[in-house]
C-alpha cells in the first residue's frame, strides 16, 4: 500500500495567514483531523519569504483514507474558515 503526501499551498489574504491557522486550531478541526484513521501527520508551515503563503503538509497511510477524510463533518468547518482567509490553493500529490 502506498502512502500519500499532499503539499497544499494556500495563498491567503494579505496579513491573514496567522489568523487562518489560528482559527483552524481554535475551531478544533486540526486535532480532529490528526485523530482520523490513516492520518500520519497534518502540519501547517509559514513561508519564510511570502507573508501571505501557508504550506500544509499532509501524510496519510493511503489515498483512500485521505479521500474519506475529505468527506468528514469537520471538513465543512474547514471549508468555511478557508472561505474567509484563502484566495488560492494549489495541491501537489506524492505517493511513497
Amino acid at each position: 500500500m502506498e502512502q500519500l503526501i499532499l503539499l497544499v499551498k494556500y495563498q491567503t489574504k494579505l496579513n491573514k495567514r496567522k489568523d487562518f491557522v489560528k482559527e483552524v486550531i481554535s475551531s478544533g478541526v486540526l486535532e480532529e483531523i490528526r485523530q482520523e484513521d490513516g492520518c500520519i501527520s497534518y502540519d501547517y508551515y509559514y513561508d519564510a519569504v511570502n507573508p501571505a503563503c501557508v504550506l500544509l503538509v499532509e501524510q496519510w497511510q493511503s489515498k483512500g483514507q485521505q479521500q474519506q477524510h475529505l468527506r468528514s463533518e469537520h471538513m465543512h468547518i474547514l471549508k468555511e474558515i478557508k472561505e474567509k482567509y484563502v484566495l488560492d490553493t494549489s495541491v501537489r500529490e506524492i505517493l511513497v
